[in-house]
């Protein structure tokens, strides 16, 4: 049974990697060793996620997908969620979750047919429960977030993010020498939006 480990944070300034070891041990309770590990920082609310699809890609049927928290693979919404358990299905990929007990089954291989495949059915709809919540949880938080947002500015103390200007200079003189905007993507870790923000800043100024 190959093993692929997926782990994932938001941003940039987390640690994707925080729940390595966590993983190391679940397999190595049950005699299983990881074989892969696929590492980003990327919203679980976003469908295009590299490491993720490239996971998918690599995988035979019946490889486990092995993940801390249901929420570090899914907070998308119920349309993206099932053109992502579509894809894990076709593939034929078992998902193993930390935090979902009935799926642990989904690593050792069943006695029978019917156990094996009664368990598929309570892990399938366990997981459609558990991302459902975790796409609620993400939106709750957003709409909090504006509401608390909304009436800082309200009452005047709202500022904003404060703007990283050691790394926004990295990028002006990245656009400078003709950089590609991929290129500095992957160089500053930060998004397009924020590329072109500079960008136009830069023209405005000449």
């Amino acid at each position: 049974m190959f093993v692929r480990a997926y782990l994932r944070a938001s941003t940039n300034e987390q640690d994707a990697s925080r729940a390595r070891g966590q993983l190391k041990a679940f397999a190595g309770e049950r005699g299983l060793r990881i074989a892969a590990w696929y590492v980003e920082n990327e919203s679980g609310a976003k469908l295009a996620r590299p490491e993720l699809f490239r996971l998918i890609a690599d995988a035979e049927p019946g490889d486990v997908l092995l993940v801390e928290q249901v929420d570090r693979l899914s907070r998308l919404t119920a349309a993206d969620w099932q053109r992502l358990k579509a894809d894990l299905t076709a593939r034929q990929l078992r998902v193993v979750a930390l935090d979902l007990p009935t799926s642990w089954m989904m690593a050792t291989k069943t006695a029978d047919e019917f156990t094996g495949r009664m368990f598929e059915a309570i892990n399938g709809m366990l997981l459609d429960m558990l991302a459902a919540v975790a796409r609620k949880d993400y939106d709750d938080r957003r709409r909090r977030q504006a509401q608390g947002q909304a009436k800082a500015k309200a009452e005047g103390r709202y500022k904003g993010r404060p703007e990283d200007v050691q790394r926004n200079a990295a990028i002006a003189r990245m656009l400078a020498t003709g950089q590609s905007w991929g290129s500095i993507q992957s160089v500053a870790g930060c998004s397009r939006a924020t590329i072109a923000k500079i960008a136009k800043r830069g023209k405005a100024a000449a």
